[in-house]
């Protein structure tokens, strides 16, 4: 079971989300709480990148209230977001790989980017969350010798080097074979399990019926709580 409390690591009181200046999503109010996973539905274009564009302090700053890991993401200055990011983990559904690096030195890029300085801490850590993606033996790798699902599992291990608070995943299963999405969402439950939340765009609709959570469907501009699927 999930590591669940009542501590927000995200939450969203009356906040208007906008893309440059258009508004995309209206007056939304929600949380997610430690542990918590929670699938975001809706159709293309509704909001639902805006939205967490906007967790990760990649868009104009929104109006209302937005707190992501502790930090004000309506009122953050520019040198803070760094610090914000630290504490999630960003998933893409194009994974945004360097390709002209292994598997290794694409994560370990990012440590030194955030900080890591000790070389045998960034070697424990890299064979860490690897191991805890399966990826162990292709380390060594170009991305393009791996398939799209291994691809996709050194993403996620890249998004747990810094052992976030949440994952923000954005459609991660979007581009890959039946079979191989429903390895890296079972992957996704794991890593929760262990008490890391996970906010995760779909268009599966079988994911909700096959493996219940609680979710978010963003329609109108709106994010209406949707219940658990079952």
């Amino acid at each position: 079971m999930s590591i669940l409390s009542d501590e927000p690591v995200l939450e969203l009181v009356n906040a208007d989300i906008f893309q440059e200046d258009e508004l995309v999503l209206d007056n939304v109010s929600f949380k997610m709480n430690k542990g918590e996973f929670v699938y975001l539905i809706g159709r293309t274009g509704c909001g639902k990148s805006s939205l967490l564009k906007t967790l990760y302090a990649d868009l104009a700053q929104p109006k209302g209230k937005v707190t992501v890991a502790g930090f004000s993401v309506e009122t953050i200055k520019r040198k803070k977001i760094p610090y914000l990011r630290r504490k999630i983990g960003i998933i893409f559904q194009d994974f945004q790989l360097l390709n002209d690096r292994t598997v290794a030195d694409n994560l370990i890029f990012v440590m030194k980017a955030t900080g890591w300085k000790d070389s045998a801490k960034i070697k424990n850590r890299l064979n860490d969350v690897l191991m805890r993606v399966g990826l162990t033996s292709s380390m060594n790798k170009m991305p393009h010798q791996l398939s799209g699902g291994e691809q996709q599992r050194v993403v996620i291990a890249r998004a747990l080097l810094n052992e976030p608070v949440v994952l923000l995943a954005d459609e991660p299963t979007g581009n890959l074979d039946p079979e191989v999405a429903e390895e890296i969402l079972n992957l996704f439950f794991e890593i929760n399990r262990s008490g890391t939340a996970v906010l995760m765009a779909t268009h599966n609709h079988q994911f909700l019926l096959k493996y219940p959570a609680r979710t978010l469907r963003v329609a109108d501009k709106k994010v209406i709580e949707h219940g658990t699927h079952a």
